[in-house]
């Protein structure tokens, strides 16, 4: 009987079991990826927004050269926590059910079986994308998450979305050589795309390195082309080899739900709880 079963082993899987370690609760954590499975599937270049410190936990400095951490440091720093506290994390391992019997849980995954007195959820966000929902997004040129740019070089790619990730998607598929148009909702490049990076993207549309297409909307997509809804309410299609659908991503709504855990109804679907004992309601 496992006092705590934490699902989840990035960033804040880890902090919590470093705290039922020191607490001396029998603990594990499984995980249905790698080791910090979100950071692993961040792209290859990507350069963290936060400073080193803010994403440090347990008072472990994070130790780099650069003014922003990039994601091989993260991933050898969360690693290097791991291994030197003999973290008990069994990774791969996907949970299949959940069962409340009697005061305690009864975790099936694809491994193995587990019973927990506690589960602590730390899955994140970052498994399920955002879909477009429209015709052709299920083809083979359809990307979801981005991770190197060399594979895009000398390709006409679209690139969905005027956030960081689409941001730093154009920025390293064009200076690889790629032809980058960006479809975007809103009049302008977002708000919250990183302040050193933002002169750069708009820089680049501006001299018309990179078109962007704004208050527009992608329809639909075809092997070589794809169909857009421009700003003055007519459709234009231009060959493609790509579409990266920088969409953003959503949590596991489903999974949390098997859990009994009940989200609120006013479309943010934000966990409910007893405030008072922090319980799930």
């Amino acid at each position: 009987m496992l006092d705590v079963l934490i699902i989840g082993a990035g960033p804040i899987g880890i902090a919590t079991a470093l705290e039922a370690k020191k607490k001396q609760l029998n603990y594990i954590v499984i995980e249905k990826g790698a080791l910090v499975n979100s950071l692993y599937n961040y792209p290859v270049n990507m350069k963290f927004f936060s400073s080193a410190e803010r994403l440090e936990i347990d008072n472990v400095p994070f130790i780099t050269t650069n003014v922003k951490p990039i994601r091989a440091e993260a991933l050898e720093y969360y690693r290097r926590i791991a291994i030197n506290n003999s973290l008990h994390i069994n990774l791969f391992q996907q949970v299949i059910a959940v069962d409340q019997n009697h005061g305690h849980y009864s975790i099936t995954t694809n491994k193995s079986a587990y019973t927990a007195k506690n589960i602590v959820v730390a899955t994140g966000f970052y498994d399920i994308p955002n879909l477009l929902d429209i015709p052709g997004e299920d083809l083979p040129k359809v990307f979801h998450y981005y991770k190197d740019p060399h594979y895009f070089a000398g390709q006409k790619v679209v690139v969905v979305g005027a956030s960081n990730s689409a941001v730093d998607a154009a920025l390293e598929i064009y200076r690889k050589g790629g032809q980058v148009t960006m479809i975007i909702r809103g009049p302008s490049i977002g708000s919250r795309v990183k302040y050193w990076v933002k002169p750069d993207i708009e820089n680049r549309i501006e001299e018309g390195s990179i078109q962007a297409l704004y208050q527009s909307k992608l329809l639909a997509i075809r092997k070589d082309e794809v169909d857009i809804l421009l700003q003055n309410g007519t459709t234009t299609t231009i060959e493609n080899d790509f579409v990266l659908a920088m969409t953003g991503y959503m949590p596991d709504f489903t999974f949390l739900k098997t859990l009994g855990i009940h989200l609120s109804d006013d479309g943010k679907s934000i966990p409910m709880y007893n405030p008072e004992t922090m319980e799930s309601n």
